[in-house]
């Protein structure tokens, strides 16, 4: 099996495609502004900071992919990565409407580039195989916080397919 199939079949997984976590769409679905804000202890991160914080390393990514550096988010740490924009519902739907509009767009390129294109380094990273591989397994991660901390307000119902 070639290694961008194996990365499609990932990267999929994270956005849309069951698997053995849920999807982020599909976790996102039904979590509203008042649920998107919540934090169950001073410290700990919200569902949206934690939509923020992936959808700036993989927005970071495709434009750097893209060669749009001057245009790539900029954080003074990883802290900073979590932040919120406005806090209001209709900037809620716009994180969430980004955050799969960028995750798709990486898809496309994962699925469209040519191989060479892939495996070249992009601007102060990996090659974006390398960089894909590694957002996959970050977004899982956080999925998997997201899940729990919906699970904790009870708006996680039995949504798995299985």
């Amino acid at each position: 099996m070639e290694v961008r199939t194996l990365l499609l079949q990932q990267w999929a997984s994270c956005l849309d495609q069951e698997d053995w976590f849920p999807p982020l769409e599909k976790v996102l679905e039904d979590i509203t502004f008042e649920q998107a804000i919540w934090k169950p202890v001073e410290g700990a991160h919200s569902i949206w900071e934690l939509v923020c914080h992936l959808l700036f390393f993989e927005k970071r990514i495709l434009l750097r992919f893209l060669g749009e550096t001057k245009n790539e988010p900029q954080a003074e740490n990883n802290e900073a990565t979590y932040r919120l924009p406005t806090e209001t519902s209709q900037n809620w739907q716009k994180t969430k409407q980004e955050y799969f509009y960028v995750h798709r767009e990486l898809e496309k390129i994962l699925a469209t580039s040519e191989l060479e294109d892939l495996y070249r380094e992009i601007p102060k990273d990996n090659p974006l195989m390398i960089e894909l591989k590694s957002l996959a397994m970050h977004d899982a991660y956080h999925i998997g916080q997201i899940v729990f901390l919906s699970k904790m307000q009870g708006a996680w119902a039995a949504k798995r397919s299985f």
